[in-house]
């Protein structure tokens, strides 16, 4: 157990990660802007609404709450959005970064657990499955802004003044099994909830973009993880740094967190249909630039190192999670 700081954790995937780290008996609080988060999602431990860029409050939180580790979750994530306001992104995701660092390295806080992304390996088509040590080719400003965080949490550490895990997700899916916690974007651009919003009549159809892909149906492919499984993760990692025994060395370490199987959109789709029990109208539309064909995790090494396994990360459990949450919107 420990005292936990969770920067970001009124989003879609750090309000599951404070749900399984309660179970754990951690003692938490959520630092959160509300930017893209939610004040509602926070439904364990103490929230205090602030930004990175504080320096006074991120010492005061690290000093008087004894934080014994950071999981830093704090970040635009909009790829498209990315693309047209890099510098809102690099403001915000690697600023914003280095500062929390700053006041750890300050606050002798030495342990993190950063929220990183598959898009740091960029488009690479030409592998079935992506393993970390592939060269890191990101193709939009926030692919960049998350390598370049990982880039200075690993130089940190080789200085002996940080521990570290980056963990590498694919597609974030789902929600809490009890429906209390699911994908509220605004924009929404995830997959997922914007099929379920075509079949619960919130819009007017579903769009494939790109259907003439070199995949078994034409259309890209995606590893989607539960997140449920993705918190669960991040709390192996933290337990990984709070009982490390060179607890005075620096340390760095990065990982995939995905299935290691891809979903095709269609797939995606007809699944969705499947479980509503509800047809929508779907649109096939010319490729978007800049889609990969394909993303799928080589996922074995958390597995090894974490000891961790997807458990609810089965498309139709994923997509019947995620309809429950939609319904109640």
């Amino acid at each position: 157990m420990g005292n936990i700081l969770v920067a970001g954790g009124a989003g879609f995937i750090g309000s599951q990660t404070l749900l399984s780290l309660a179970k754990d008996g951690h003692r938490l609080t959520t630092l959160d802007n509300l930017g893209n988060g939610f004040a509602d999602n926070v439904l364990a431990g103490e929230f205090v609404e602030g930004d990175l860029h504080d320096s006074a409050l991120l010492d005061q939180i690290l000093a008087e709450r004894e934080i014994d580790a950071v999981i830093h979750f704090a970040a635009f994530i909009e790829a498209g959005v990315s693309v047209k306001s890099p510098m809102d992104f690099y403001r915000n995701n690697v600023a914003g970064s280095l500062n929390l660092v700053q006041a750890m390295v300050r606050n002798n806080v030495r342990k993190m657990v950063f929220s990183s992304t598959a898009a740091v390996y960029g488009q690479q088509d030409q592998f079935d499955l992506l393993h970390e040590n592939l060269p890191k080719q990101p193709i939009n400003p926030y692919g960049h802004t998350k390598w370049m965080v990982e880039c200075m949490l690993r130089d940190v550490a080789a200085i002996d003044e940080l521990e570290t895990i980056c963990l590498r997700y694919f597609n974030a899916a789902g929600s809490d099994p009890e429906a209390r916690l699911g994908e509220r974007h605004n924009p929404e651009t995830h997959l997922i909830p914007l099929v379920l919003d075509a079949a619960r009549g919130a819009r007017d159809n579903i769009s494939i973009f790109g259907t003439d892909y070199a995949t078994a149906d034409g259309t890209c492919v995606r590893d989607y993880i539960h997140v449920s499984d993705l918190a669960d993760a991040h709390g192996k990692a933290l337990g990984l740094l709070l009982n490390r025994n060179e607890s005075k060395t620096g340390f760095y370490d990065a990982m995939n967190l995905g299935t290691s199987r891809g979903h095709s959109v269609r797939e995606v789709i007809e699944t969705a249909k499947q479980v509503t029990g509800i047809d929508f109208k779907v649109i096939e539309q010319s490729r978007r630039a800049g889609d990969p064909a394909r993303l799928v995790a080589d996922a074995r090494r958390a597995k090894e190192v974490l000891d961790w396994q997807p458990r609810r990360s089965d498309l139709k459990t994923m997509i019947a999670d995620a309809w429950q949450f939609r319904q109640n919107l």
